[in-house]
C-alpha cells in the first residue's frame, strides 16, 4: 500500500515551513525584513512563543538572521535541503518550553538538596564554574558563557552525590547544546553582557545559599532563574 504513517507536527515546525515557502516563492527576497513576531503570530493564528521557536530554528540553519532592535532578515534562498532542515530540527529537538518546564520542575529541589549535604570539594567546583561564567559574561562571549553555565549546572548535579539523580538530570542539562534552545536563549534572554552578568549574579545567589546551607533560599533562587526565562518566553 502506498501510504505512510502520519505523525502530528509541532505548530512551530509548520510555522517554519510557511516562512520558508514565503521566502522560496519570492514574497521575501534576500535581505528583506520579515514581518514582526506579532504579525506572524496573528497571520498564522499561533502564539508568539511558537513563532519564536520557528524563527530560532530558521536562524539556527542560517536562513535568516536577527538584528537587535530591528527584526529578522532573510540571508539566503532556501535549497530543497534547507526547506527540510529547520522543521526537522524543531521535530528532532526538545521544545524550548519543554526544556524550561522540566528544568524548572527538577533543578530547584536539587539545589535545595545540595545545600543540605554539599562538601567543601564540591563547593570549589561550583565556585570555579561561577568565576568562569563571570569572566565570559564580562567579555560578552555568549558561546563560552553558555559552556560555563552548563559546567555550573552539571557541577550542581554532581554535588548531590546521588547516582539516580545524576542519571536523570545530566541528559536534561545537556539540552543546553540544542541549536534552537541556544538561539532562543541568546536572542531573548541573554542578549548582551548586561543580561549575562545579571544571570551570573542570580547563579551566585544560588551558590551563596548553598554555602550557607540555606536550602529554602537555594530552591527559591533556582526557581527565580527559570521563572524569569519562562516570563520572557510567554511575553
Amino acid at each position: 500500500m502506498p501510504f505512510k504513517k502520519v505523525h502530528p507536527k509541532k505548530v512551530s515546525a509548520i510555522a517554519a515551513e510557511q516562512i520558508i515557502e514565503a521566502i522560496r516563492d519570492g514574497s521575501f527576497a534576500i535581505g528583506a525584513k520579515l514581518p514582526s513576531e506579532f504579525e506572524l503570530a496573528d497571520r498564522m493564528g499561533l502564539s508568539r512563543p511558537s513563532i519564536r521557536e520557528a524563527l530560532s530554528a530558521l536562524q539556527a540553519v542560517g536562513l535568516i538572521e536577527s538584528r537587535p532592535g530591528s527584526g529578522n532578515y532573510v540571508l539566503k534562498s532556501p535549497s530543497s535541503n534547507e526547506k527540510e532542515n529547520a522543521p526537522h530540527l524543531i521535530e528532532s529537538e526538545a521544545g524550548c518550553l519543554e526544556v524550561m518546564e522540566a528544568r524548572e520542575a527538577l533543578e530547584p529541589p536539587v539545589a535545595a538538596l545540595v545545600a543540605q549535604k554539599v562538601t567543601p570539594g564540591k563547593i570549589i567546583n561550583l565556585k570555579e564554574a561561577i568565576n568562569e561564567m563571570r569572566i565570559q559574561a564580562q567579555s560578552g562571549d555568549f558561546a563560552s558563557y553558555i559552556q560555563a553555565d552548563k559546567k555550573f549546572h552539571l557541577a550542581l548535579v554532581d554535588a548531590v552525590e546521588n547516582k539516580l539523580i545524576i542519571c536523570a538530570l545530566v541528559p536534561l542539562i545537556n539540552t543546553i547544546d540544542q541549536k534552537i534552545y541556544r538561539k532562543f536563549t541568546h536572542h531573548y534572554y541573554l542578549k548582551d553582557s548586561t543580561d549575562l552578568e545579571r544571570v551570573v549574579d542570580l547563579h551566585g545567589e544560588i551558590l551563596h545559599a548553598i554555602i550557607r546551607k540555606k536550602p529554602d533560599i537555594a530552591y527559591e533562587r533556582m526557581c527565580e532563574h527559570w521563572r524569569r526565562m519562562r516570563e520572557i518566553w510567554e511575553a
